[in-house]
């Protein structure tokens, strides 16, 4: 899912706990699951913030010549104001748009079938 185009809200909102875990009927699952996710959103936001913003960047390191870039500086802005990293997790993890799966889990089953 593109982190642009997410849905999460801004700010923090209270959720039943219980809905976390239905998904994986372990609450600490759940919480790996989504912090896992998180991560990988965070690393996505970071080079595509990284790749507009080296559009920008100068060769010298004077600090004569630093100046205000507006493009730069709406950029910036425009990446703050996006939900941040665990918010995005969390609201795809509850509408079940993240995949998961436990191998350990998958393995014990599988004994137990046998």
């Amino acid at each position: 899912m593109d982190y642009k185009k997410s849905k999460a809200p801004t700010n923090t909102v209270t959720h039943n706990l219980m809905d976390f875990a239905e998904p994986t009927g372990n609450i600490y699952e759940s919480l790996v699951i989504m912090g896992k996710r998180a991560n990988q959103v965070s690393v996505k936001m970071k080079e595509d913030l990284s790749r507009k913003l080296k559009e920008f960047a100068s060769n010298s390191d004077s600090l004569e010549e630093t100046f205000e870039n507006r493009e730069q500086i709406e950029i910036s802005r425009y990446y703050e104001r996006l939900p941040k990293s665990t918010l995005i997790a969390a609201d795809e993890f509850l509408r079940g748009k993240v995949y998961f799966r436990n191998p350990q889990k998958e393995r014990d089953q599988q004994l137990n079938n046998d």
